[in-house]
């Protein structure tokens, strides 16, 4: 008789797991852009195609070693306070780029805390959300994160980012580049039933990463794309508005065995 009682009690069980970790039901079409080394045609390519389609996005800076001081490879800190007045996100890349699964503690704070100072001096909010470096990451790098306080961390992975599932520090994303056109459109049609879909571009065109460059173009064409097809397109800060960051930190357990690299 006990097994007539299974089912709803998985099922009662799920629910109360949902709504936990959710504010609201995540709606299809959900997509994240984010922005990886600030690279200068991010200031003069992107963020006005951005304000154009009334997109969301958050520019994850660093101060890309060695050439972070030739303007035109690399923003410099009063275009990303820019980006800030124009209402982007502004987040965390650690100062030099640095693969966090090789940092002390101390090493970590460092790296992370030159970047606050610096958004602190400039008027930018103290950034809450991050981005892995490389994708390099470990369980330490989470405890490190979670001694900051912070709120969301970015990965790869190439799969989209199930909230009830995924552990916030370690959100999937997919990285575009030159020859990933159709990789990328796939992707966004996984962005129902939960799933969010994050992407990862860094310049639009990268100069100094050609491995990693978004031709001016392409981005356009995923901008029109988006639009045409009713995508709503947000910032990583915005899915606050959808997930209880804390419970679900408390809830879902870091899984490191999945695909967290691009």
């Amino acid at each position: 008789m006990y097994r007539y009682y299974i089912l709803p009690l998985i099922l009662l069980l799920c629910c109360s797991v949902r709504s936990q970790i959710l504010k609201k039901p995540i709606p299809d079409k959900l997509v994240v852009l984010t922005f990886d080394d600030a690279p200068a045609s991010q200031y003069s390519v992107v963020a006005p195609w951005l304000l154009e389609f009334g997109f969301g996005a958050t520019f994850f800076v660093c101060e890309f070693p060695p050439n972070y001081k030739d303007s035109t490879l690399y923003m410099n800190w009063r275009q990303m306070s820019t980006l800030h007045e124009m209402g982007f996100e502004i987040a965390n890349h650690t100062q030099t780029h640095a693969n966090v699964a090789k940092l002390t503690q101390s090493q970590f704070n460092n790296e992370l805390g030159y970047i606050e100072r610096k958004c602190d001096s400039l008027g930018i909010p103290k950034p809450h959300n991050f981005a892995y470096p490389g994708y390099g990451l470990n369980a330490k790098a989470l405890d490190f994160l979670e001694g900051k306080e912070y709120h969301f961390a970015r990965a790869g992975g190439g799969r989209p980012y199930d909230p009830l599932s995924d552990h916030p520090y370690l959100i999937p994303s997919w990285a575009t580049n030159t020859e990933n056109k159709q990789e990328i459109l796939d992707a966004l049609r996984t962005a129902k039933d939960g799933n969010i879909v994050v992407l990862t571009f860094h310049g639009v065109p990268d100069i100094e990463h050609p491995w990693v460059t978004t031709p001016p173009q392409l981005f356009k064409e995923y901008l029109n794309h988006l639009s045409d097809n009713g995508y709503k397109v947000i910032a990583l800060k915005d899915l606050e508005k959808y997930i209880n960051v804390e419970e679900a930190k408390k809830i879902i357990a870091p899984d490191l065995a999945k695909t967290l690299k691009n």
